[in-house]
């Protein structure tokens, strides 16, 4: 239990006891500020802890962001600080220096405020979190009192709180059709003791069960499916947004919700391939469903390099960038400018109502060319953005990228003796090590002129990431490049086999690497760091699985490739699924602080 100190003169018929206890806290009573510094030193190390002034005048809500979100080490509002157990010494220091040095220049000699502004002096990073049109004030006398209480009567909170528990920027379908009464299911589990990771586990096992509608292969299983997939999505929104409404984050809950998203839509493309084999005119998509996964894979990575590559980088201005925010302050194009970009909400909505009036193959067909024009849109602006920026990216930048290429051992090798002085053609070297494993494959199929081709790969990826740091303007493009080159290359060598199975299992295989490349893009964002080498080389690194499932479908027989890509794909999936667990499981028993990433825009 988090324990409350309050401080200051009490005020008769204050609700504030009331409301700390409501939250959660065991509440103490300081009789002066020498009183609360023990108080405090009495609270135990691994409890959170706050200094709340007794004459506090506020909603509720405000109460609840300022004290109670556990993505925040420290955090304060106007009359109120906490410290979760990471930042207890600072606070500690804080408040002995304060009654050290007694009150200061300030409208109300509030202890807690005093603290906040000690905490500012020595450079902690102390969170305030946005109250808009809630209160929170430390009255300084009866009227100023009175006229706080009107204040906080004249704001409905809980209409704030369930505002606030909607994302600021959503796409348009979840924003207009979704998000209107997802809100109350919030409330309502909420209200009921549920969690936003057991909501999570709910949306993915509706996600599943639809996927089984659409692996039937009939139209009732069709139908049942486009709905289920849609309510699956409601349930999607309800947990993010059950998370803000209670303020109930974790890093656990951000990587299910992460990896749930990923695990539900490949899994529904599954599905639909299923459906077709089985249906009546027994068609397979299964190139289609294994190209759409690979193409919103590589979409999504385009996004996380981007981002990365930008996100601290100095300097950081371009024409492009700024002709997008005055868009963003039209009306009709911010609309149109997240609905071409097929975000989940509109693409889960488009695959579900065709999934039920339509067929597989024309679903597939209807992904593939909204999600190509849609990476088409958003490659090309990220491109001109970066040309005309004049940005200087960290190093920290640097590493992120390195990291999202997944070079094994082989580029380790070869690295050395790629370094040196010379132009900066990274994404070239990249790019054209892609073209040309993919264009062998396509054109030779499975024979050892590709794997002289993944051969020639290897080369050019350890040419684009030993040179040089990637920090160039286009660096960012290496790793999609990397993910295009290797999941394309499964792809096509799976479709020249020209066998039963072979698509499937080449399916598997890409699930499995890309679930091992979602997995490092959210251990970044967590700043948690890369995987652990051990890792990358137990599972050889792009350019090694390249090269291991070139030479495979050169020495194979076509029935013995597929089998390997199977054996191979579970391999890559047990390694990387013990791993991921093992650290994100660990990482939420350990108390790591709480993130909540957005994510992809719903």
């Amino acid at each position: 239990m988090s324990t409350a100190i309050l401080t200051g003169q009490p005020v008769p018929g204050s609700s504030i006891e009331g409301d700390l206890r409501s939250l959660g806290f065991d509440v103490r009573v300081a009789a002066d500020p020498a009183d609360a510094e023990t108080l405090l030193a009495q609270v135990p190390g691994d409890r959170r802890v706050a200094l709340v002034d007794a004459r506090f005048v506020g909603h509720p809500h405000a109460l609840r962001l300022g004290l109670t979100d556990p993505r925040f080490d420290l955090a304060a509002i106007p009359g109120a600080v906490t410290a979760k157990p990471a930042a207890r010494q600072a606070l500690s220091r804080a408040v002995v220096r304060e009654n050290s040095a007694g009150g200061g220049a300030v409208a109300v000699d509030s202890l807690a405020d005093r603290v906040v502004t000690a905490l500012d002096a020595d450079g902690a990073d102390v969170r305030r979190p946005d109250l808009g049109s809630l209160v929170a004030v430390v009255p300084a006398d009866p009227q100023a009192r009175n006229e706080a209480r009107q204040a906080v009567a004249a704001v409905d909170d809980e209409a704030v709180r369930l505002k606030s528990a909607v994302k600021a920027r959503d796409g348009f379908f979840t924003t207009f059709f979704i998000s209107p009464y997802s809100r109350y299911i919030a409330r309502w589990c909420a209200r009921r003791g549920l969690t936003p990771n057991q909501v999570t586990t709910a949306s993915l096992l509706t996600a599943l069960i639809a996927a089984g509608c659409a692996a039937t292969g009939t139209r009732g299983g069709f139908i049942a499916a486009g709905v289920l997939l849609i309510a699956s999505f409601v349930l999607d929104c309800t947990d993010g947004q059950l998370a803000r409404y209670s303020l109930q984050y974790s890093t656990l809950g951000a990587w299910l919700d992460a990896t749930f998203d990923r695990a539900k839509e490949y899994a529904y493309y599954a599905g639909l391939a299923l459906g077709a084999a089985r249906g009546g005119g027994h068609d397979d998509v299964w190139a289609l469903a294994l190209g759409a996964m690979i193409l919103q894979t590589c979409r999504h990575v385009v996004d996380f390099s981007f981002n990365e590559a930008n996100h601290d980088a100095t300097a950081n201005t371009s024409p492009t960038a700024a002709l997008s925010g005055k868009l963003d302050s039209v009306g009709w194009t911010v609309w149109l400018r997240r609905m071409i970009v097929l975000p989940i909400g509109e693409r889960w909505a488009m695959i579900a109502v065709l999934t039920a009036a339509t067929t597989p193959r024309i679903t597939f067909y209807a992904l593939l060319i909204g999600c190509a024009f849609a990476a088409t849109y958003t490659t090309a602006g990220r491109v001109l953005r970066s040309l005309t920026r004049k940005a200087k990216r960290t190093d920290r930048a640097a590493e992120a990228l390195a990291d999202l290429a997944d070079t094994g051992p082989l580029v380790e090798a070869l690295a050395p003796l790629m370094r040196g002085k010379g132009p900066h053609i990274a994404p070239l070297s990249a790019a054209g090590g892609a073209a040309l494993v993919l264009l062998a494959a396509w054109a030779w199929g499975p024979s050892w002129w590709v794997v002289l081709a993944a051969g020639a790969y290897v080369l050019l990826a350890a040419e684009a990431v030993a040179r040089r740091p990637l920090k160039g303007a286009l660096d960012w493009l290496v790793p999609p490049l990397f993910r295009a080159a290797e999941y394309g290359t499964v792809l096509v060598l799976a479709a020249k086999a020209d066998v039963n199975g072979a698509l499937p299992a080449a399916f598997g295989l890409v699930a499995a690497v890309a679930y091992h490349h979602y997995d490092t893009v959210y251990r970044i964002r967590g700043d948690a760091g890369a995987p652990p080498a051990w890792l990358v080389r137990a599972v050889g690194g792009q350019e090694g699985r390249i090269l291991l499932v070139a030479v495979l479908s050169a020495l194979l027989t076509a029935s013995q490739f597929t089998v390997a890509l199977a054996v191979l794909a579970v391999a890559v999936a047990l390694v990387v699924l013990f791993e991921s667990i093992r650290f994100w499981v660990a990482a939420h028993k350990r108390g790591a602080s709480a993130v909540h990433d957005e994510g992809e825009t719903a």
